[in-house]
Parts: C-alpha cells; structure tokens; sequence
C-alpha cells in the first residue's frame, strides 16, 4: 500500500504504468465522494468544484513536471495539487478549515498553496493563476533554474482579457510556462458555441503566436506525453505553450448544480462511458479493485484524522498573513 500522505512520484519523463495512474485517478475521485459527502451533510461550507470525469488531466500533466517545477491551477484543482505530490492530510485538513492544513485552515479549498512542490495557489478568481504562473517563469528564465510553470484553466477562461494579456507576455519573452486549457465544453452553465467566437481554442491561441497542441485530456498516457514534450521545449528555452485538452466533467458546475438544465442525459451518459477511470479499470482487470480498495481506506483515514483536528485559533488570523 502507497503512503497515505503523498501520492505524486516523481518520475521524471519515465512513463506511469496503467496500475499507477489508475491508483492517481482513484484517488482524486474517492477524494471528492468524500468532500461531495462533507458537504452535503453540512461538515464541509461554501461552494465546491469537482473535477469528475477529468481525473486523466492532472494525474498525466503533473506526472510529466519536476517536483520544482511551478504549478497554479482553478478552484477545481484539488486533483492537481494532490497530483503534483501535496500531502493527503494536508490537503483534505485545508479543505476543512483545519489548523494542520497546507494554509493553516485560512486558505480553504479555493485556495491550495504548498511552496515545496511548487504549488503556487488553487484559485477562486476565473484565469487568476496564469499571471502568477508567468511570473515565476520570468523568475525561473531570469535565476537560470530551468524550472517550468505550468497553468491550469477552463475553456471559460479563455475570455478574460489578462489571459490575452499574459499569453502576449509569453510569447514576448519566451517564457518557460504551458497554458494547460481543460476544454470540458462548458463555461460553468454556458457552452462554448453561446461563450466564444471561435470554439477552436488552439487556433485563437496561434494567433498570439503561442506554439500549440491539443491532446484527449481523458488518456492520462497522451496527457502525459505531450506535457512532457511541451516541458522539454520550454527548458531548451523555446518558449510557451498552449495545449488544449479535451476532456468532460461529469457533474455539475459546483455542488448545487445538477447540469441537468443546460445538458442533455444522454450526452452525459456518453461521456461517462468514456471516463478515463472507467477505461483504465477495463484495462487493467481484477488488480484494479483492490488499488481502489487500498486508496478509499486511504482517503476515508485521511478525512478522520482531518476531522478530529482543531480549526484555526482567531487570536492567530493575521499570522501567515502576508497581503
């Protein structure tokens, strides 16, 4: 059985076995059942993004990046940081508001900071994460420490005009950071034919002058592949690069939507049939239900120990505090 806190391997470019990344992917997926059941039993407040259906997306990026290697992601991002090698218990301890969190309970999910595996923030503002990201490139092209950035956002994303901004940057200064752009079709209840003038958001991308790749975001080995790529063209100092993975989210925008009002349920049923999980567990046959029991007894210690621990003292809200 893998050790409780830290599912990231470092592996540098060797290629994850089916097994490893069907125990990444089980993992983030009992994760969410877990805060999806805190939060409906009123344990867990405020709104929460899951990533269901998209689990191929971090488990095969973040196994392509350095353990230095900078990272930003959305508030759907808990796959990301646990992806990328953050503590389990420090995760789920944050996400509960608790004092032995990554952020000492005052970040919450939103907002997902762990400087020793170059996390740089989840965040609760749509695109916020892609100007930080360019900014520890600029550091990292500057300091010669041929670590790369790598950015998470939405197709929704893709609007914000700082976005555009950045993207411009990049190009500009041959920044080492990948824009990853999860493509799940929606913009929280929008699709992308009623949100954007050209739906093709690699082509929009080129026209910046961003080198650009689109990849299945539900095959965690072709995920895995192209960041890999990409990484390796951003330290041999050729700049930025937007890729564009395709892939779905299965459940609603946040825990309160159904979806059921802006998509049909045989389009979700189709794309449940193509769950990387789903396809992952076919392959690899009779071991994978005992990676998924080993990773839910995991999960299920991981949520005890965060729930028996104490919640940040108020005589210490400003500590840790720096803007």
């Amino acid at each position: 059985m893998p050790p409780r806190g830290n599912l990231g391997r470092r592996m540098g470019h060797v290629r994850p076995t089916d097994e490893q990344f069907f125990r990444t992917m089980i993992r983030l997926r009992h994760v969410e059942k877990a805060l999806s059941d805190l939060s409906a039993s009123g344990q867990l407040r405020g709104s929460l993004h899951l990533c269901e259906g998209q689990e191929a997306c971090p488990a095969g990026a973040c196994a392509a990046l350095e353990k230095e290697d900078y990272l930003t992601a959305t508030y759907r991002g808990h796959g990301y940081v646990l992806a990328k090698g953050t503590s389990l218990d420090k995760v789920i301890a944050e996400v509960l508001g608790r004092s032995t969190g990554l952020c000492k309970g005052k970040g919450g999910k939103m907002h997902l900071f762990d400087q020793e595996f170059g996390v740089l923030g989840t965040n609760g503002i749509v695109g916020a994460g892609v100007g930080t990201a360019c900014g520890a490139a600029l550091a990292s092209k500057l300091d010669g420490t041929n670590r790369v950035a790598m950015t998470v956002f939405g197709d929704g994303a893709n609007n914000q005009g700082h976005l555009m901004e950045c993207w411009n940057m990049a190009v500009l200064y041959k920044l080492p950071v990948i824009f990853f752009c999860e493509n799940n079709l929606y913009s929280e209840m929008t699709p992308l034919s009623r949100s954007h003038g050209n739906i093709n958001l690699s082509e929009r991308a080129r026209g910046f002058g961003l080198h650009t790749e689109s990849v299945n975001g539900n095959d965690p080995h072709a995920v895995f592949e192209v960041v890999s790529k990409t990484a390796d063209r951003a330290r041999q100092g050729q700049g930025p690069t937007f890729i564009e993975a395709m892939t779905y989210r299965t459940t609603g925008h946040y825990q309160a939507d159904s979806g059921t009002a802006y998509r049909t349920k045989e389009e979700v049923e189709d794309w449940r049939s193509r769950s990387p999980i789903l396809l992952l567990k076919q392959r690899i046959g009779a071991i994978a239900e005992e990676i998924e029991t080993e990773e839910l007894a995991i999960v299920q210690a991981s949520v005890a120990k965060a729930l028996s621990e104490p919640t940040p003292n108020p005589n210490q809200a400003m500590t840790e505090v720096f803007a």
